[in-house]
């Protein structure tokens, strides 16, 4: 009985072995992917960071006012005046009531004692 003990107690021991040898290359390799996923958005960050430095650039006002004034006779564009913009009392806004249900539709699925 003592030796069915003695290894029944070993092959737990391995089987524990094993698996914690498992478990640590499937925990280092996870740590490899999120070293690489972390190097990942690390350089789009830069590159997003890159991205916005150029984009401010191109959008500056001075160089977009020369811009348009080049291509003036293609595009026709002209500065904005404050006599272009409306007053709020101008806007017109969508009437709050609802019109009416004219042609009523069935619904597939109800039952038919709901009232």
């Amino acid at each position: 009985m003592r030796s069915l003990f003695y290894v029944l107690s070993a092959l737990a021991v391995m089987g524990l072995a094993f698996w914690a040898y498992r478990e640590n290359y499937e925990t280092q390799q996870a740590m490899k992917e999120t070293d690489a996923l972390q190097r990942d958005i690390a350089r789009m960050r830069a590159s997003l960071a890159m991205l916005r430095a150029e984009w401010a650039y191109l959008n500056r006002p001075d160089r977009l006012r020369e811009l348009a004034d080049l291509n003036f006779e293609r595009l026709g564009l002209l500065p904005l005046m404050p006599e272009q913009f409306g007053l709020i009392d101008q806007v017109a806004y969508p009437s709050t009531e609802l019109p009416p249900i004219v042609d009523p539709i069935d619904v597939i699925g109800l039952r038919e004692d709901y009232p």
